[in-house]
């Protein structure tokens, strides 16, 4: 048994939580505020609400307010020259997945030469790490998806070249981290939704990781239970405190699953499909292949056990078999309404899924080879071609 367990962020849990901001040690004196293009966080006034907290703790900050929900390079570099511009001295992200995301990327390239495809791991990066430390980042998270308040990772699109790929390294861990579920009251049902099952998911491939240990198992069950029994509360009642909360506490162990176990060739199928396809929720696209994508593993037979584990904690509490997790996570699409979702809606063409499966190979080649059992080619094609609607 060997893993490393190494997660140094502060996170402050739990109704309430963003009021304590100011009391903080924050880890500078002028901030890069980064939140989405949209208008969420003004309209619900969290923007506000953080820019008070700022001012209570005298930070002075600049805002940078441009990023798309699949979040792009040029973004990234517009950032970070006005962070360096402005001398922020650390970065805020207040938002969902793809601003906390941003908020890493932009740390880096604030302090380091070059464009952040030339530190990307895969596809056509350059596969270079910094030299120079980024700016510590801090984390207020408005919704629960992708756990990135609690890991060090970053997922960005280059526009150019349709390639949607992971990054990150020990030092774009948060420093600071805040989940509120206040914050995600406001969150709209079917974003809830996709949100819950990208969770879900970094829970479930952790814990088919064939590079798995204790810890992560631990955290990867807890969030799969949670989200079973919650997700489909805090869909149908947004407002809905308690649902909330625990969809929230899956959301931040899912993140914490993700820095000491990972994801596996699930995410790899994704992440062109959104890449290609901005508009595609990369939730929505997870859930697109998620019962071809488990089945696959069912029918294979070497992850038996730990599928029918993730079917009990699913809720399926009599589950003897593999199969009985595809039979749970279909059960969990029903109820939380997402069950009509179709490729053909969001433009994917089924004569493409040959070059998204080559696409997935390219870029986000190294989480196959964190997989239980070796999948071909043809066994993602066929996973594709088997969701596809």
């Amino acid at each position: 048994m060997k893993f490393q367990y190494f997660i140094p962020t502060k996170i402050l849990f739990g109704c309430g939580q963003l009021e304590k901001l100011h009391k903080q040690k924050l880890p500078g004196k002028k901030a890069l505020l980064v939140i989405s293009g949209g208008t969420s966080v003004k309209k619900y006034g969290y923007l506000a609400r953080v820019q008070e907290q700022l001012d209570k703790a005298g930070i002075s900050y600049v805002i940078f307010d441009k990023i798309l929900p699949n979040p792009i390079e040029t973004h990234v570099t517009q950032g970070a020259e006005l962070a360096r511009e402005e001398g922020c001295d650390f970065v805020v992200g207040l938002g969902g997945g793809s601003i906390i995301d941003s908020a890493k990327a932009i740390a880096v390239m604030a302090t380091n030469e070059g464009n952040i495809w030339d530190y990307i791991f895969g596809g056509t990066g350059g596969s270079k790490m910094p030299r120079i430390a980024p700016l510590p980042i801090v984390a207020i998270t408005t919704t629960a998806g992708t756990g990135t308040e609690a890991d060090p990772w970053a997922v960005i699109t280059h526009q150019d070249r349709n390639e949607k790929i992971g990054f990150g390294y020990d030092q774009t861990f948060p420093v600071l981290s805040i989940v509120d579920p206040e914050l995600m009251l406001t969150v709209p049902e079917k974003l809830t939704a996709y949100q819950g099952f990208d969770a879900l998911f970094h829970s479930t491939e952790g814990y088919l990781n064939k590079y798995t240990n204790p810890l992560n198992d631990m955290y990867a069950l807890k969030a799969i239970e949670l989200i079973g029994k919650y997700l489909p509360i805090a869909v149908k009642d947004g407002q809905n405190i308690e649902a909330r909360e625990q969809v929230a506490l899956a959301n931040t162990l899912s993140g914490m699953s993700e820095s000491i176990g990972g994801c596996i060739s699930e995410h790899a199928l994704e992440h062109p499909l959104s890449g290609h396809n901005p508009k595609l929720e990369h939730g929505a696209g997870l859930i697109m292949i998620c019962e071809a994508y488990y089945a696959y593993w069912a029918e294979s037979s070497l992850v038996n056990q730990r599928m029918i584990d993730m079917a009990k904690a699913l809720g399926k509490q009599d589950a003897t078999k593999a199969e009985d997790f595809v039979a749970a996570l279909h059960d969990l699409i029903v109820a939380c309404g997402v069950v009509d979702l179709k490729m053909s809606d969001y433009g994917i063409l089924k004569e493409d899924l040959k070059m998204y499966t080559e696409v997935a190979f390219e870029t986000m080649g190294s989480l196959f080879k964190a997989d239980p059992g070796e999948m071909t080619f043809e066994d993602c094609l066929k996973i594709y071609e088997r969701s596809y609607q």
